[in-house]
């Protein structure tokens, strides 16, 4: 399958079992494909995909419709009754939308996913540009392994992931380095400048309270380790749902936190918030552009891609 989209099909009960209300066109392309194949080894090649693509995505579409499409044989797949009723019903539409998109006369949707505050603050404004151009763009966010299991079901085209994607399956490229800073209010680095521990922050700290998105403090506990070469001992005072809130917490004065400088250069340049450390070597983490494998058969996805490699390299 090329692209995402999403069909609403009117259910028919067949025996016991349904299309799903709002079919994913992905998954019923692969379907077709396989029915019209004989297997899944012979379909994937047809749609661009990997047979372990092939396979996760008819797997997924069987828990859909709560059916089983297929009869593995010794070679190939045999479909069931269901399935051949469904491809009954599915075949010409799918087939007059195939034409309508290689004719180009309906333009698809990139499906791009990845952490809603790198969204927002760095790739959205890399795509507007091609946005007013006509590319249109669907954008999911989440975190990394919910959304990379999304794709291997053909969900997205696109992912920035903060981690690269276990297995080759999936495609992905080193796409920017991401910095870490410990940032506090500018009240906060006053009545710290002139702590007796001032020159060990990691010491003089623990006067201060700490504001992170999640209990376990994943971002500051990688901080204490790699820049100060110890564990971090102390507990969060505040913990929010996401690193946007831990922005606006800090940036109000409830204390210090540890947050990629994408997201805090702006509050840095204004003056709202402060550095309270310059290692010479910060923190960094990189961020992974990953592709579904066949996406590239719509050319605006080949556009998105290149923009943000091309973008990334300013960030």
């Amino acid at each position: 399958m090329k692209h995402r989209t999403h069909a609403t099909v009117t259910p028919r009960e067949t025996g016991g079992g349904q299309l799903p209300q709002h079919a994913d066109l992905n998954l019923l392309r692969t379907f077709l494909a396989v029915y019209r194949a004989g297997s899944f080894t012979a379909a994937a090649p047809r749609l661009g995909l990997s047979q372990p693509t092939v396979t996760a995505q008819i797997r997924t579409l069987e828990q859909q419709t709560g059916r089983e499409l297929f009869t593995r044989l010794p070679r190939g797949v045999e479909p069931t009754p269901y399935a051949r009723e469904m491809a009954g019903r599915i075949a010409a539409p799918l087939d007059a939308l195939s034409g309508l998109e290689e004719s180009g006369a309906l333009a698809a949707p990139v499906h791009l996913a990845g952490p809603s505050e790198l969204l927002c603050v760095r790739v959205l404004p890399a795509l507007v540009p091609l946005v007013a151009d006509g590319v249109q763009l669907r954008v999911a966010q989440g975190l990394p392994e919910p959304l990379l299991e999304e794709m291997r079901a053909g969900r997205h085209d696109l992912v920035i992931a903060t981690r690269r994607p276990r297995g080759r399956a999936l495609e992905s490229v080193p796409l920017a380095d991401e910095e870490y800073l410990l940032v506090a209010s500018p009240a906060w680095a006053e009545r710290l400048a002139g702590h007796p521990e001032a020159d060990d922050p990691g010491a003089f700290l623990r006067e201060v309270p700490m504001v992170t998105y999640a209990e376990d403090l994943p971002i500051v506990r990688r901080y204490w380790r790699t820049v100060f070469g110890r564990p971090l001992t102390a507990r969060a005072a505040v913990t929010v749902p996401n690193l946007y809130a831990v922005l606006s917490a800090v940036n109000a004065g409830a204390g210090f936190s540890v947050l990629p400088r994408s997201l805090c250069q702006e509050y840095l340049d204004s003056g709202r918030l402060v550095l309270l450390h310059a290692p010479q070597e910060p923190p960094l983490n990189t961020l992974f552009l990953v592709q579904r494998p066949g996406a590239e058969a719509n050319p605006d996805v080949v556009r998105v891609r290149d923009a943000l490699q091309r973008t990334a390299r300013g960030w």
